[in-house]
């Protein structure tokens, strides 16, 4: 028995020393391991430079004025600040005189001004109605013939139909494309026809970007008019869309009356400039007054012709959508970061949560629907 014992007290001490053998031979291990060979240099951390210290894209506060002269210096190809340097010219006073009267006539005006869409408020309306189904949709669509070819050949680009067979259904195509597919084919119906611009010198990306700040500013109106003003988001859209057509209309209508520059392709963009910033809140109200929009909506246009805060919801809304789109703009040219789009934006009212999905919406890739129409058509 005493023997048995003595067998056990052995191997607990043998147990008990393993963990210390095992340190041991470790560090024995370790030691010969990190030791150097014969004519090496032992390795030394101290002589591992230090990481590179990357800094922060610096953030931009943007205040309106400034993000809608930069926005105008991108559009037109030129450092707009220069304006402000330089000593009135005579030449050019005269030469923005002479545009203005030429186009000033009412007359004159309506004949620059696009055809409105017969359904472009009713169907806008329908696709932000979630109440509306894809039946009544289609009724809508099918009364404009030129609208169903449009919705046809962008539902079987490359970039909406996935499968082998074609598109052939109206339905289908609308199931298709969704609201955002629905609007671009809106887009192509409203600006088709004055997207093609002559003479436009270092200018020729303006109705391009001057549209693609339209479509932004809707993307910041509508939350903001349905969530903070309580207004009709179908208005604060439609009010975005016709304030950047009328630019494009007015740009067009000076292009044909401004004479070109000597030395340089195109007109004076200076004049283009002062002729943007003085009449194209104008313009965007001649334009709604033709299309008969409402009173309400004719008053929202009107309130953007002046500095101060607009008096009702809607000329808010589109006074905010219109900065926010501004910002969004200069985002997608690289020219400020998405941070820079935050610190900018004025104060909204809106919920933490409901401005980064406004933020997320708006600083989305842009696609041009001259690209769509494009597509569709190879």
């Amino acid at each position: 028995m005493i023997g048995f014992l003595s067998l056990l007290l052995i191997a607990a001490c043998g147990l008990a020393a393993r963990p210390a053998l095992r340190r041991v031979l470790a560090f024995g291990v370790t030691r010969s391991a990190a030791a150097p060979a014969a004519g090496e240099v032992a390795f030394d951390l101290r002589h591992i430079p230090d990481p590179p210290v990357l800094e922060a894209a610096p953030v931009q506060v943007l205040d309106g004025a400034q993000a809608f002269r930069r926005l105008r210096e991108l559009e037109l190809g030129l450092d707009v600040r220069a304006r402000d340097e330089q000593q009135e010219d005579p030449a050019r006073e005269r030469t923005v005189a002479a545009a203005l009267a030429a186009i000033g006539d009412p007359a004159t005006q309506r004949s620059y001004f696009p055809r409105r869409p017969n359904l472009l408020p009713e169907l806008i309306r329908a696709i932000n109605d979630e109440r509306v189904s894809v039946r009544q949709l289609v009724a809508i669509v099918a009364r404009d013939p030129a609208l169903v070819g449009n919705l046809l050949r962008v539902a079987n680009s490359s970039f909406y139909r996935l499968t082998p067979q074609p598109i052939e259904t109206i339905e289908r195509a609308i199931v298709v494309l969704g609201n955002d597919g629905l609007r671009s084919v809106l887009a192509q119906a409203l600006m088709q026809p004055i997207f093609r611009t002559s003479g436009a010198g270092g200018a020729r990306r303006f109705p391009e970007l001057v549209w693609e700040h339209a479509v932004r500013s809707a993307h910041a109106a509508i939350p903001y008019a349905a969530l903070v003003e309580r207004a009709n988001p179908f208005a604060a859209e439609l009010l975005s869309l016709v304030s950047g057509l009328a630019e494009i209309v007015l740009f067009r209508a000076v292009l044909e009356h401004c004479p070109p520059v000597p030395g340089r392709e195109g007109a004076d963009p200076l004049a283009m400039v002062s002729i943007l910033k003085s009449h194209a809140a104008a313009f965007a109200w001649h334009i709604g007054a033709e299309w008969r929009l409402s009173q309400e909506l004719l008053a929202a246009l009107e309130e953007q012709m002046a500095s101060c805060e607009p008096a009702t919801a809607l000329g808010r809304s589109l006074r905010f959508g219109r900065r926010a789109g501004a910002l969004a703009v200069l985002h997608a040219s690289s020219i400020i970061n998405a941070e820079s789009v935050r610190a900018s934006l004025p104060p909204s009212g809106l919920s933490p949560a409901h401005l980064d999905a406004m933020l997320k919406r708006l600083l989305l890739p842009h696609e041009d629907p001259r690209t769509a129409a494009q597509a569709a058509a190879g």
